[in-house]
């Protein structure tokens, strides 16, 4: 698949991971509050049926709502030293999506605590709902 640009607002993304690096280039848009993830879907997305992989939606959500909170604990003034590690995470499919589409999330809801941080998330393709994902992060290290 040709490397495709993304919409505007997104650049490569700035977190790099060995888990991720599979699913590369990935790209994300960031506000003070909300880190969005996006990529164009390719093969290697996408389960045999040419579909994207329900784990990838949900790693993408999970992803992009840890970013999220740790973006809105940081324009709290309150930056997570040690970072966030996932406590719940649960993803309701409510369609999909095929190669060639662009997948990303949305992050409408981050509710941050002194040691929990709750976060709500759809993801779209190609603008569309195909996934809602909500979760709860444990914030590591003091403030």
């Amino acid at each position: 698949m040709p490397e495709l640009t993304p919409p505007e607002g997104y650049a490569p993304h700035f977190r790099k991971s060995r888990f991720t690096d599979p699913w590369e280039p990935l790209y994300s848009r960031s506000t003070p509050k909300e880190v969005s993830i996006g990529l164009w879907l390719a093969e290697a997305h996408c389960n045999s049926r040419g579909l994207v992989h329900g784990g990838l939606i949900a790693s993408l959500a999970d992803n992009a709502m840890g970013l999220s909170c740790g973006a809105a604990l940081a324009t709290d003034g309150r930056p997570p030293a040690g970072g966030l590690v996932t406590v719940t995470l649960s993803t309701d499919y409510l369609g999909s999506a095929r190669l060639g589409q662009w997948l990303a999330t949305d992050t409408h809801f981050v509710k941050t605590g002194g040691s929990l941080c709750f976060a709500a998330c759809l993801v779209h393709a190609d603008g569309q709902p195909i996934a809602r994902a909500n979760a709860t992060f444990k914030v590591l290290g003091g403030h």
